[in-house]
Protein backbone atom coordinates (compact mmCIF):
# COMPACT_ATOMS: atom_id res chain seq x y z
CA UNK A 1 0.00 0.00 0.00
CA UNK A 2 2.74 2.44 0.92
CA UNK A 3 4.82 1.44 -2.13
CA UNK A 4 1.86 2.29 -4.37
CA UNK A 5 1.32 5.56 -2.49
CA UNK A 6 5.03 6.46 -2.84
CA UNK A 7 4.82 5.88 -6.58
CA UNK A 8 1.64 7.96 -6.84
CA UNK A 9 3.27 10.89 -5.02
CA UNK A 10 6.36 10.76 -7.25
CA UNK A 11 4.30 10.64 -10.44
CA UNK A 12 1.73 13.15 -9.23
CA UNK A 13 -1.10 10.63 -9.50
CA UNK A 14 -4.15 10.36 -7.28
CA UNK A 15 -3.66 8.84 -3.82
CA UNK A 16 -6.09 5.98 -3.35
CA UNK A 17 -8.06 4.71 -0.37
CA UNK A 18 -7.93 1.05 0.61
CA UNK A 19 -11.20 -0.46 1.82
CA UNK A 20 -12.45 3.08 2.41
CA UNK A 21 -9.38 4.19 4.39
CA UNK A 22 -6.44 6.39 3.51
CA UNK A 23 -2.89 5.04 3.78
CA UNK A 24 -1.52 5.94 7.24
CA UNK A 25 1.86 5.36 8.84
CA UNK A 26 1.32 3.13 11.84
CA UNK A 27 2.74 3.88 15.28
CA UNK A 28 3.04 1.26 18.05
CA UNK A 29 0.62 -0.93 16.13
CA UNK A 30 -2.04 1.79 15.84
CA UNK A 31 -3.55 2.01 12.37
CA UNK A 32 -4.58 5.66 12.71
CA UNK A 33 -2.46 7.13 15.52
CA UNK A 34 -3.66 10.73 15.13
CA UNK A 35 -7.33 9.71 15.48
CA UNK A 36 -6.41 7.57 18.50
CA UNK A 37 -4.59 10.47 20.17
CA UNK A 38 -7.43 12.92 19.56
CA UNK A 39 -10.03 10.39 20.72
CA UNK A 40 -8.11 10.01 23.98
CA UNK A 41 -7.98 13.80 24.28
CA UNK A 42 -11.77 13.94 24.00
CA UNK A 43 -12.05 11.19 26.59
CA UNK A 44 -9.87 13.21 28.98
CA UNK A 45 -12.01 16.34 28.59
CA UNK A 46 -15.25 14.44 29.24
CA UNK A 47 -13.72 12.87 32.36
CA UNK A 48 -12.66 16.31 33.60
CA UNK A 49 -16.15 17.63 32.83
CA UNK A 50 -17.74 14.90 34.96
CA UNK A 51 -15.62 15.98 37.92
CA UNK A 52 -16.60 19.62 37.35
CA UNK A 53 -20.28 18.69 37.28
CA UNK A 54 -19.95 16.78 40.56
CA UNK A 55 -18.08 19.67 42.15
CA UNK A 56 -20.08 22.65 40.89
CA UNK A 57 -23.70 21.57 40.31
CA UNK A 58 -25.64 21.03 43.57
CA UNK A 59 -26.84 17.53 44.43
CA UNK A 60 -30.50 18.50 44.31
CA UNK A 61 -30.36 20.06 40.84
CA UNK A 62 -32.79 18.31 38.44
CA UNK A 63 -30.25 18.20 35.57
CA UNK A 64 -27.17 17.10 37.51
CA UNK A 65 -27.65 13.36 37.00
CA UNK A 66 -28.51 13.75 33.31
CA UNK A 67 -25.26 15.61 32.65
CA UNK A 68 -23.24 13.00 34.55
CA UNK A 69 -24.80 10.22 32.48
CA UNK A 70 -24.03 12.19 29.31
CA UNK A 71 -20.38 12.46 30.37
CA UNK A 72 -20.32 8.70 31.05
CA UNK A 73 -21.79 7.68 27.68
CA UNK A 74 -19.46 10.16 25.96
CA UNK A 75 -16.47 8.65 27.77
CA UNK A 76 -17.58 5.23 26.57
CA UNK A 77 -17.90 6.51 23.00
CA UNK A 78 -14.39 7.96 22.93
CA UNK A 79 -12.89 4.83 24.48
CA UNK A 80 -14.30 2.74 21.66
CA UNK A 81 -13.31 5.36 19.11
CA UNK A 82 -9.68 5.02 20.23
CA UNK A 83 -9.95 1.22 20.13
CA UNK A 84 -11.47 1.23 16.64
CA UNK A 85 -8.82 3.55 15.23
CA UNK A 86 -6.16 1.40 16.84
CA UNK A 87 -7.43 -1.77 15.20
CA UNK A 88 -10.21 -1.76 12.61
CA UNK A 89 -12.21 -4.98 12.92
CA UNK A 90 -15.94 -5.70 12.53
CA UNK A 91 -16.48 -5.82 16.30
CA UNK A 92 -14.47 -2.67 17.08
CA UNK A 93 -16.24 -0.83 14.25
CA UNK A 94 -19.68 -1.71 15.60
CA UNK A 95 -18.73 -0.84 19.19
CA UNK A 96 -17.45 2.53 17.97
CA UNK A 97 -20.51 3.34 15.88
CA UNK A 98 -23.04 2.05 18.40
CA UNK A 99 -21.38 3.92 21.28
CA UNK A 100 -21.32 7.13 19.24
CA UNK A 101 -25.01 6.73 18.40
CA UNK A 102 -25.81 6.23 22.07
CA UNK A 103 -24.01 9.45 23.03
CA UNK A 104 -25.74 11.45 20.28
CA UNK A 105 -29.18 10.06 21.11
CA UNK A 106 -28.70 10.60 24.84
CA UNK A 107 -27.71 14.21 24.14
CA UNK A 108 -31.08 14.67 22.45
CA UNK A 109 -32.80 12.90 25.36
CA UNK A 110 -31.39 15.19 28.05
CA UNK A 111 -31.91 18.26 25.84
CA UNK A 112 -35.66 17.64 25.65
CA UNK A 113 -35.72 17.05 29.41
CA UNK A 114 -33.79 20.28 30.01
CA UNK A 115 -35.91 22.45 27.71
CA UNK A 116 -39.38 21.07 28.46
CA UNK A 117 -38.86 20.00 32.13
CA UNK A 118 -40.66 16.63 32.21
CA UNK A 119 -38.90 15.58 35.41
CA UNK A 120 -39.89 12.40 37.28
CA UNK A 121 -42.01 12.37 40.41
CA UNK A 122 -41.13 14.73 43.26
CA UNK A 123 -41.25 13.85 46.95
CA UNK A 124 -44.87 15.04 47.19
CA UNK A 125 -46.50 14.02 43.91
CA UNK A 126 -49.34 16.03 42.46
CA UNK A 127 -51.39 15.74 39.29
CA UNK A 128 -48.93 18.01 37.47
CA UNK A 129 -45.88 16.03 38.56
CA UNK A 130 -47.61 12.74 37.69
CA UNK A 131 -48.27 14.04 34.19
CA UNK A 132 -44.64 15.14 33.83
CA UNK A 133 -43.44 11.73 35.02
CA UNK A 134 -45.57 10.00 32.41
CA UNK A 135 -44.17 12.27 29.70
CA UNK A 136 -40.65 11.57 30.97
CA UNK A 137 -41.28 7.81 30.87
CA UNK A 138 -42.76 8.03 27.37
CA UNK A 139 -39.80 10.07 26.08
CA UNK A 140 -37.28 7.70 27.69
CA UNK A 141 -39.10 4.71 26.18
CA UNK A 142 -39.15 6.26 22.70
CA UNK A 143 -35.42 7.01 22.84
CA UNK A 144 -34.64 3.52 24.13
CA UNK A 145 -36.69 1.86 21.39
CA UNK A 146 -35.07 4.08 18.76
CA UNK A 147 -31.62 3.03 19.94
CA UNK A 148 -32.45 -0.66 20.18
CA UNK A 149 -34.02 -0.54 16.71
CA UNK A 150 -30.99 1.28 15.32
CA UNK A 151 -28.54 -1.28 16.71
CA UNK A 152 -30.73 -4.24 15.71
CA UNK A 153 -31.11 -3.02 12.13
CA UNK A 154 -27.36 -2.52 11.67
CA UNK A 155 -26.59 -5.87 13.34
CA UNK A 156 -28.83 -8.16 11.29
CA UNK A 157 -27.86 -6.86 7.85
CA UNK A 158 -25.31 -8.89 5.85
CA UNK A 159 -23.39 -5.65 5.22
CA UNK A 160 -23.15 -2.64 7.52
CA UNK A 161 -25.38 0.17 6.20
CA UNK A 162 -22.99 3.13 6.44
CA UNK A 163 -25.35 5.53 4.66
CA UNK A 164 -28.20 4.82 7.09
CA UNK A 165 -25.88 5.04 10.10
CA UNK A 166 -24.66 8.48 9.02
CA UNK A 167 -28.20 9.65 8.23
CA UNK A 168 -29.44 8.50 11.67
CA UNK A 169 -26.64 10.28 13.53
CA UNK A 170 -26.98 13.45 11.46
CA UNK A 171 -30.76 13.57 11.96
CA UNK A 172 -30.50 13.10 15.74
CA UNK A 173 -27.55 15.46 16.05
CA UNK A 174 -29.17 18.19 13.98
CA UNK A 175 -32.39 17.93 16.01
CA UNK A 176 -30.33 18.38 19.16
CA UNK A 177 -28.58 21.42 17.66
CA UNK A 178 -31.80 23.01 16.41
CA UNK A 179 -33.36 22.77 19.87
CA UNK A 180 -30.41 24.52 21.47
CA UNK A 181 -30.44 27.11 18.70
CA UNK A 182 -34.08 27.84 19.57
CA UNK A 183 -33.04 28.11 23.22
CA UNK A 184 -30.66 30.95 22.27
CA UNK A 185 -33.25 32.92 20.30
CA UNK A 186 -34.61 36.26 21.62
CA UNK A 187 -37.46 35.98 24.10
CA UNK A 188 -40.00 37.13 21.51
CA UNK A 189 -39.18 34.04 19.41
CA UNK A 190 -38.95 31.54 22.26
CA UNK A 191 -41.16 28.45 21.93
CA UNK A 192 -40.58 27.20 25.47
CA UNK A 193 -39.88 28.43 28.97
CA UNK A 194 -36.15 28.24 29.66
CA UNK A 195 -36.58 27.86 33.42
CA UNK A 196 -39.53 26.17 35.13
CA UNK A 197 -40.13 28.93 37.67
CA UNK A 198 -39.55 32.00 35.49
CA UNK A 199 -41.69 33.71 32.84
CA UNK A 200 -41.17 32.84 29.18
CA UNK A 201 -39.32 36.11 28.47
CA UNK A 202 -36.57 35.37 31.04
CA UNK A 203 -33.38 35.12 28.96
CA UNK A 204 -29.92 35.28 30.61
CA UNK A 205 -27.14 36.80 28.53
CA UNK A 206 -25.16 33.56 28.29
CA UNK A 207 -27.91 31.84 26.28
CA UNK A 208 -26.27 33.03 23.06
CA UNK A 209 -23.46 30.55 23.78
CA UNK A 210 -25.80 27.77 22.66
CA UNK A 211 -25.89 29.31 19.18
CA UNK A 212 -22.08 29.52 19.15
CA UNK A 213 -21.97 25.83 20.04
CA UNK A 214 -24.27 24.99 17.11
CA UNK A 215 -22.06 26.95 14.72
CA UNK A 216 -18.89 25.31 16.02
CA UNK A 217 -20.26 21.77 15.83
CA UNK A 218 -21.61 22.37 12.32
CA UNK A 219 -18.20 23.66 11.21
CA UNK A 220 -16.44 20.69 12.81
CA UNK A 221 -18.84 18.21 11.21
CA UNK A 222 -18.11 19.68 7.79
CA UNK A 223 -14.61 18.20 8.10
CA UNK A 224 -16.25 14.81 7.64
CA UNK A 225 -17.70 15.94 4.31
CA UNK A 226 -14.49 17.44 2.86
CA UNK A 227 -12.27 14.38 2.97
CA UNK A 228 -8.69 14.57 1.73
CA UNK A 229 -5.55 12.39 1.74
CA UNK A 230 -3.72 12.46 5.08
CA UNK A 231 -1.01 15.06 5.52
CA UNK A 232 2.31 13.14 5.53
CA UNK A 233 0.16 10.02 5.93
CA UNK A 234 -0.54 11.02 9.53
CA UNK A 235 -3.50 13.40 9.79
CA UNK A 236 -6.66 13.42 7.66
CA UNK A 237 -10.02 15.22 7.85
CA UNK A 238 -11.49 12.61 10.18
CA UNK A 239 -8.69 12.99 12.71
CA UNK A 240 -9.01 16.78 12.51
CA UNK A 241 -12.73 16.37 13.27
CA UNK A 242 -11.79 14.46 16.42
CA UNK A 243 -9.35 17.23 17.31
CA UNK A 244 -12.00 19.93 16.77
CA UNK A 245 -14.59 18.23 18.99
CA UNK A 246 -12.31 18.29 22.05
CA UNK A 247 -12.34 22.07 22.77
CA UNK A 248 -16.00 22.23 21.73
CA UNK A 249 -16.80 19.68 24.46
CA UNK A 250 -15.03 21.85 27.05
CA UNK A 251 -17.00 24.88 25.89
CA UNK A 252 -20.29 22.95 25.99
CA UNK A 253 -19.86 21.60 29.50
CA UNK A 254 -18.98 25.07 30.76
CA UNK A 255 -22.22 26.32 29.21
CA UNK A 256 -24.26 23.50 30.77
CA UNK A 257 -22.78 24.22 34.20
CA UNK A 258 -23.37 27.95 33.84
CA UNK A 259 -26.96 27.26 32.80
CA UNK A 260 -27.44 24.90 35.75
CA UNK A 261 -26.20 27.57 38.19
CA UNK A 262 -28.54 30.27 36.89
CA UNK A 263 -30.84 31.88 39.45
CA UNK A 264 -33.80 30.91 37.28
CA UNK A 265 -33.73 27.45 38.84
CA UNK A 266 -34.18 28.94 42.33
CA UNK A 267 -37.43 30.67 41.42
CA UNK A 268 -39.25 27.37 41.45
CA UNK A 269 -39.30 23.83 40.15
CA UNK A 270 -42.05 21.70 38.62
CA UNK A 271 -44.16 20.18 41.34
Amino acid sequence: MHDITDAAIVSGDKIHQYHGKWPFWRFAGMQEPASVAFSLLNMLFHAQAAMKIKRRIPLGHPMRQYYLVFAAVSLNAWIWSSVFHTRDMPITEKLDYFSAALAILYALFYTVVRLYHPYPLSTHPSKASLARSRIHLLWATLCSLAYVGHVAYLSVLPRFDYAYNMAFNLAVGMTHNVLWLLYSFPSSLSIFRRFPGRPRDYRPTYTSKAAIFVLLTTAATSLELFDFPPWRRIMDAHSLWHLATAPIAVFWYEFLIEDALDDGWKAGKPE
